[in-house]
């Protein structure tokens, strides 16, 4: 039988990339869905695609750095779908720039979203999917989450953050006996509009940076990365490593523990 058939899975980021990929595989796997996202027009157009599947799709227009939406929204999500099976923090956003040359209120805005946004969508769904008896949370780190580059301090941060959180998280479900999984997901480049939605400090050239990530980094499709995640999911893997990238830059950090950087610096300044 399809192990997400019927299971309810909640999706933050539904709007596009990644979140929307998911949601369009969950819905042909037969899953019930509850789409959110910033962008009201954006989940609505997930959700439409998702309903032209046959899935039964809720969504809602939230903001996941919202503590107190945050915390009110699983139980609507409850009353209405009976339970939540699943949830997926993909929601996230990315800086690029020096630090000298980064204003405050951007770093504020990555790790607002990325690692309180992460936390605050745990700390609300992990009564329910305890309730359910089969829950699975699903992070979202980076290969950014365990190799660094110049430029993306802020990103790294909350992306190394994330993955200690879900670690220890992880170890608190298992310790306490609560039947609920937790995987981290660790994209390498995944095609998605996450570099041309984001911030850059003074001095980068926004347009070039979107173009190099868009032809030279982004290399997995996000409905490829999707079938990846969904499969580790299934097979309650600790971690998710998406795009040869990341796979690649995982050994290399395993491999070279801190060292790695100095092969960093040395592509830099050849670059």
């Amino acid at each position: 039988m399809n192990y997400y058939a019927r299971r309810v899975a909640a999706i933050t980021g539904a709007g596009s990339g990644i979140g929307r990929a998911l949601a369009v595989d969950l819905a042909r796997r037969g899953a019930r869905l509850a789409l959110s996202d910033q962008n009201a027009e954006a989940v609505a157009d997930t959700a439409r695609r998702c309903q032209r599947i046959g899935a039964r799709v809720r969504t809602d227009t939230i903001d996941i750095t919202d503590r107190q939406a945050m915390l009110d929204y699983p139980a609507a999500l409850s009353g209405e779908f009976g339970r939540i099976d699943a949830v997926f923090c993909v929601a996230g956003v990315i800086h690029t720039g020096r630090l000298l040359n980064t204003e405050l209120s951007d770093v504020d805005h990555v790790v607002n979203v990325n690692l309180l946004g992460t936390v605050n969508t745990a700390k609300a769904f992990l009564p329910h999917l305890i309730s359910s008896g089969d829950g699975h949370l699903v992070t979202f780190s980076s290969a950014f989450g365990f190799l660094t580059t110049p430029g993306y301090s802020a990103y790294s941060a909350s992306k190394f953050a994330i993955r200690g959180f879900s670690e220890s998280l992880r170890q608190e479900m298992r310790l306490d006996g609560h039947p609920v999984s937790v995987t981290c997901v660790c994209p390498g480049g995944v095609r998605t509009p996450i570099m041309r939605n984001g911030r850059f400090a003074a001095g980068e050239d926004p347009d070039a940076v979107t173009a190099r990530f868009d032809t030279k980094i982004a290399r997995t499709e996000a409905s490829r990365a999707a079938s990846i995640i969904l499969r580790g999911v299934e097979r309650r893997r600790p971690q998710v490593l998406v795009g040869a990238d990341a796979k690649a830059a995982w050994t290399l950090v395993r491999t070279l523990g801190t060292a790695y950087q100095h092969l960093v610096l040395w592509a830099g300044r050849r670059t």
